[in-house]
């Protein structure tokens, strides 16, 4: 199998572009064989050298709006569906947003992104009071703005591209053949109807999914290729954190090595990817350095929506004695 892994990075860096099949192989080397897994991270890391080069990218985010959401994600604390104890309240107002954004552009970040519960952006008073928040931002801070606000259509983004969105995040969770077991309220086709929307209008996306959901490593496959298909280049994969009072509140927790394989399996899949750590990466533990020396060379930091995030400081010690760069 580590030879298979060795003549298979081979391929990619000559410019391969490999298949399902192969993709497979990768995803279902026993996670117990630390010496193969070994083998796949050094090489995946070879593979983000070449097509990625050196540079980490760290973005953060801040829950713009919280709770009351219509749609039924069975891992979401934000649904209204479920009963979570989550905080809820409205759209939050501009000193606030300024406030967070100043201090995580002091400890290094690059990107900013405010995130809100909802199945999209449900007024245009709403969309007009999100506009004037990033138009500001854009004047008080140096920060590459990223967007986060669910299902939206092709008007809604040129108004954001125009505030001075850049990227904006839309995940397609995880496979379409899966989709349906997580969430009934929309569809795969939804979001992958936004996706489209969203790059019409001139907006990069930052588009991956979560692991952990119950899905099979063949899903994981899958999306991994449809992600490729979209033509992404920002991919953050999150890992279940199981919420109690979700139906996913029981899952058990991927174990290390499953997420550092995936991880590095995406890298194989889209090789010139920023492939972030995104929530749920402290069930990696103390091997959560094992990522970015094994492919993944992008960061969600600092706190996120409904749970406690890493630490800046502490993320931007494990990327530079990964030999990246911040």
């Amino acid at each position: 199998m580590k030879g298979f892994i060795k003549e298979l990075r081979d391929k990619i860096l000559n410019g391969y572009f490999i298949n399902e099949e192969e993709a497979l192989k990768i995803i279902n080397i026993d996670e117990s064989d630390e010496d193969t897994i070994e083998v796949l991270l050094q090489c995946a890391n070879d593979i983000r050298k070449k097509f990625a080069g050196n540079k980490a990218d760290l973005c953060s985010i801040m829950n713009g709006k919280s709770g009351r959401c219509s749609e039924d994600c069975k891992y979401c604390a934000q649904s209204v569906h479920y009963n979570t104890n989550v905080c809820e309240y409205g759209l939050i107002n501009y000193e606030d947003v300024l406030e967070r954004a100043k201090e995580v552009e002091a400890q290094g970040t690059h990107r900013f992104s405010l995130v809100t519960s909802g199945r999209g952006i449900e007024s245009e008073e709403e969309l007009d009071a999100l506009v004037n928040i990033y138009s500001r931002l854009k004047k008080d801070t140096n920060l590459k703005l990223c967007a986060s606000h669910g299902i939206i259509n092709y008007d809604q983004a040129v108004r954001l591209k125009e505030a001075g969105i850049s990227m904006y995040h839309h995940n397609v969770e995880t496979s379409e053949s899966y989709y349906g077991e997580i969430c009934t309220t929309h569809t795969y086709e939804d979001r992958v109807n936004t996706i489209k929307d969203i790059q019409e209008a001139g907006i990069d996306l930052c588009c991956g999914g979560i692991l952990g959901l119950g899905e099979k490593r063949e899903d994981r496959v899958s999306m991994a290729f449809e992600i490729r298909g979209l033509g992404v280049k920002s991919v953050p994969l999150n890992v279940l954190n199981p919420i109690k009072g979700t139906p996913l509140g029981g899952n058990p927790v991927l174990s290390p090595n499953e997420i550092l394989k995936t991880m590095a399996l995406f890298r194989f899949v889209i090789p010139d990817a920023y492939i972030r750590y995104a929530g749920g990466r402290m069930a990696l533990g103390d091997k959560q350095y094992k990522g970015f020396a094994g492919g993944v060379n992008a960061a969600l930091t600092g706190n996120y929506l409904t749970t406690v995030g890493s630490n800046v400081d502490n993320d931007k010690e494990m990327i530079t004695c990964s030999g990246l760069e911040i």
